[in-house]
């Protein structure tokens, strides 16, 4: 697979990376163990090099799982994993405090079986600690050898360029998609202005713009999705008018809607790497799929029209998480 450098970080990751969160939490129960190593060993034997994690997913046991899965081939691998939650759980609340990043470097290296962390993010901005003061500890981390670089998720622009100005930022990640993209407003000019990549989460709008899911659809019980305004019953009737669209496009190519969503990405930026999720290896196929298809000027434009006037309804978190977003 076309690797892809993550802005002018030296960071080179495969164009299409993988998003490990779904095969431990989430989106129901988790996947058994062996399963989802065998999706991990395809992943990487397919291409793929890039592999996003974090303490939270699980928690902890979503980091074990990519250590158990990819440590005898480390030296082939990106490995990108996160902290910033109290004990690692969410609903805990935020910590961002230096000595809470140094325990959780600390762990998460034990848990990947890895003496470094290739891609160390701060999963959500803690109002509480100053920026600089996260950049710093994670620069300190760098000068240690424990990490190689610096990331953000979810950051808005201010943030961005006050933590690159202390330790140059690598990578953001946010979530960006045909249905979410906002991060166009004021996020990717100032990361193309910095010279930083970008890393789209949920591109495939959690499972939504594949076309998989209707009105109709049931989700676990323990499905984050069952909380999600947009994905309420009467939401997802009305946001099914951008999955059509999608179809319309996909079938004049031959390809699929998921396809089309992430070669759309794929060409917003040469600095941009998505990473879908999926325990499916039918699935993970399709979607890597993808990386080999191009989208000439005349189609992205033809999909913008299709687009265009299509009104997305719904939040894309409960009000409790939108919160922590930062502007």
């Amino acid at each position: 697979m076309q690797q892809r450098e993550l802005g002018k970080s030296g960071l080179k990751v495969s164009a299409i990376g993988l998003g490990c969160m779904g095969l431990s939490f989430a989106y129901g129960p988790a996947t058994e163990e062996q399963q989802a190593i065998r999706l991990l060993h395809s992943a990487l034997d397919q291409g793929v090099t890039f592999f996003d994690t974090a303490e939270a997913y699980g928690p902890h046991t979503n980091e074990t799982l990519l250590g158990n899965a990819l440590s005898a081939n480390r030296d082939k691998v990106v490995i990108a994993t996160k902290f910033g939650f109290i004990d690692g759980q969410p609903p805990k609340g935020l910590d961002s405090r230096p000595e809470t990043i140094r325990a959780v470097t600390e762990a998460s290296l034990k848990r990947l079986k890895t003496d470094h962390i290739d891609l160390l993010y701060q999963h959500r901005v803690d109002p509480a600690v100053p920026i600089e003061d996260v950049a710093g500890t994670v620069r300190d981390l760098i000068k240690e050898g424990k990490v190689l670089h610096f990331g953000l998720s979810e950051a808005g622009a201010s943030t961005i360029r006050r933590a690159h100005a202390v330790q140059p930022v690598a990578a953001v990640q946010s979530e960006y998609s045909l249905w979410w993209r906002e991060p166009e407003a004021s996020v990717l000019p100032t990361l193309e202005e910095l010279g930083i990549g970008f890393v789209p989460f949920s591109p495939l709008g959690k499972g939504f713009l594949t076309g998989a899911i209707d009105a109709s659809t049931t989700f676990d019980k323990t499905d984050f999705r069952n909380i999600v305004p947009r994905f309420t019953e009467e939401n997802r009737k009305a946001n099914a008018a951008l999955v059509e669209a999608l179809g319309a496009i996909a079938d004049s190519k031959g390809v699929t809607r998921a396809q089309i969503a992430l070669a759309w990405l794929l060409a917003q930026k040469p600095w941009m790497a998505p990473i879908p999720g999926t325990t499916k290896l039918s699935r993970l196929e399709e979607n890597i799929g993808a990386a080999s298809i191009v989208l000439s000027a005349e189609e992205l434009a033809q999909i913008d029209t299709a687009l265009h006037g299509i009104a997305i309804v719904g939040d894309r978190y409960p009000a409790h998480l939108q919160q922590r977003v930062d502007r």
